[in-house]
């Protein structure tokens, strides 16, 4: 499955954040405002013009701005971009696609149950949209099953959003 390009620019931003460690401030920051990038220099606007014309670069700022994902704002004077919690969690959501899925070789399936509680609905709806990005399959209500060796990325979603004591993860013979 191809990224789509909102996507891919949503995790591009994220990574270069994650690089430079302004992250953390974002996760205890209440305010939907992380990092600043200068479009003047910044490198990963340039890779985004190069691959697509201004036209094309400014629909796509467009596009993500009257989402809600980003926004223009005027820090030091300059003006950045700024990342939206919504934009965060659209990136993070599309760092989870897995792109070249490779079936597991013994032919088993990972089949993966949970029991969310409805408090935390927002969690349980991530991980099913999560779970889709991966290539989980719906088998009956909170019950997903898939053939492809996506084992490692489904501990570190666990992981990720604290939601390993509700999940149950088996291998099965077959579905």
């Amino acid at each position: 499955m191809k990224l789509p390009i909102t996507d891919q620019f949503l995790w591009d931003i994220y990574k270069s954040l994650d690089k430079s460690k302004d992250i953390l401030g974002v996760i205890f920051n209440p305010y939907p405002r992380i990092g600043d990038f200068w479009a003047e220099k910044n490198p990963l606007f340039e890779k985004y013009r190069k691959d697509k014309n201004k036209l094309k670069f400014r629909k796509l700022i467009y596009h993500l701005k009257s989402r809600n994902y980003i926004k223009v704002a005027s820090l030091q004077g300059k003006k950045a971009i700024v990342l939206t919690k919504k934009g965060l969690s659209k990136a993070l959501k599309a760092s989870f696609i897995v792109q070249g899925k490779e079936k597991r070789k013994d032919g088993r399936w990972i089949m993966l149950m949970f029991d969310v509680p409805e408090k935390w609905h927002k969690s349980r709806d991530l991980l099913r949209s999560v779970l889709h990005n991966l290539g989980y399959k719906l088998f009956q209500k909170s019950v997903w099953v898939t053939p492809y060796d996506v084992s490692e990325k489904t501990e570190e979603l666990l992981q990720t959003y604290n939601l390993d004591e509700f999940v149950k993860i088996f291998i099965v013979e077959e579905v």
